[in-house]
């Protein structure tokens, strides 16, 4: 197990690489460009200078979080092939900087989606909250700049304003783009871009979606057991793998996260863990957690014992933490409880691994 822990540079990140540089058991940052526009190729010598900054610091970057899918390819608009082109070429300049897994998301519109970004806890913390019964009754419009303006000033990933701008089009456009039509138009997305893959030597590692059921009339596949598995087969290559996100996926209690991970895992097709916890309040509701089993719905031990199981040798991060001891960041990414939630989960596979060699 590598782990790591997602950055978004010196421009936009409260957090410096050598804050990240000093919690015990990190050895490589999740980074991406956040400044080319999606659909246009990531130029080499912006990801080389990226990748100097962080070797400077004495980390890896050895996984991108993300490079965006452009909604022309998940709408499957004849504009699609330029785009499908350029991403190609992302993904051999990434390879030819040792990038070795891009993780990215397939989900239309939105990204992940929480209707209150500091939802306060009893502790006295704060942290990311969904309540469908909210959220299916607001205006996407609202929501969107309900979102901005609880940020706390910083880019929210997948809520980038320019990519949302035109929100009302987009919604139009999806109106006849249903499962199985954004299922063909993935397979359309992986079948050109699987053999620049394998030339550079680069995984792909698709996020579930966040939460894992429809939105606003707009489909989401990558959700469940069964349609993991129909991604997988969509091009039957160890490049087209996972991001098992355990809080994604978790959001559907029916999703068994120690489950998928054997299976899914035994296959070698996961290629980047995100390990989060979050506490249920009632039915598709449920807010941020420490990572602390105790304190959420998950049971972190199991969790961490299914990739110890199946020898995981990938990338793990800690997700979205809770905003603690009065710190101001961006929701979700602060430093201090991901750093916590690093401690908890080096010690867990620590722990998992002396008691199965015997404790040696």
């Amino acid at each position: 197990m590598n782990m790591t822990f997602r950055w978004f540079g010196e421009k936009d990140d409260s957090i410096s690489l050598e804050q990240i540089r000093q919690i015990p058991g990190v050895t490589g940052v999740v980074g991406a460009l956040y400044d080319v526009p999606v659909g246009d190729v990531w130029p080499m010598d912006k990801i080389i200078a990226l990748k100097d900054s962080v070797e400077k610091a004495g980390l890896k970057l050895e996984v991108i979080e993300s490079v965006n899918v452009h909604e022309d390819i998940k709408l499957g608009l004849s504009s699609r092939d330029k785009y499908i082109e350029n991403y190609r070429q992302s993904i051999i300049n990434l390879g030819k900087a040792g990038v070795k897994v891009i993780c990215y998301n397939f989900m239309p519109v939105f990204d992940w989606l929480r209707n209150n970004l500091a939802y306060p806890l009893l502790d006295g913390s704060n942290a990311l909250c969904y309540d469908h019964d909210i959220v299916k009754d607001i205006d996407p419009v609202k929501l969107v700049e309900d979102t901005a303006k609880s940020s706390n000033g910083f880019t929210l990933p997948g809520w980038e304003p320019e990519r949302l701008s035109e929100l009302k089009d987009t919604f139009e456009k999806y109106k006849n783009v249903n499962e199985d039509k954004l299922f063909d138009n993935l397979e359309y997305f992986l079948e050109n871009i699987i053999s620049a893959c394998e030339e550079a030597d680069v995984k792909m590692a698709i996020h579930p979606d966040d939460p894992p059921w429809p939105l606003f009339g707009l489909p989401r596949i990558v959700t469940d057991r069964k349609n993991l598995e129909r991604l997988v087969n969509l091009v039957d290559s160890p490049y087209n793998g996972l991001t098992l996100c355990s809080g994604s996926l978790g959001a559907n209690p029916d999703n068994n996260i120690p489950d998928l991970i054997r299976n899914f895992g035994k296959m070698g097709r996961i290629h980047f863990g995100h390990v989060r916890n979050l506490k249920f309040f009632g039915e598709r509701k449920f807010h941020e957690s420490s990572h602390l089993s105790l304190d959420g719905s998950f049971d972190m031990f199991e969790i961490m014992k299914a990739y110890h199981d199946i020898g995981f040798k990938g990338y793990i991060r800690p997700d979205h933490g809770r905003m603690i001891w009065a710190e101001k960041a961006r929701p979700g990414y602060g430093l201090y409880d991901r750093a916590l939630g690093v401690t908890y989960l080096n010690g867990l596979w620590e722990a998992i691994g002396k008691m199965t060699s015997g404790g040696e």
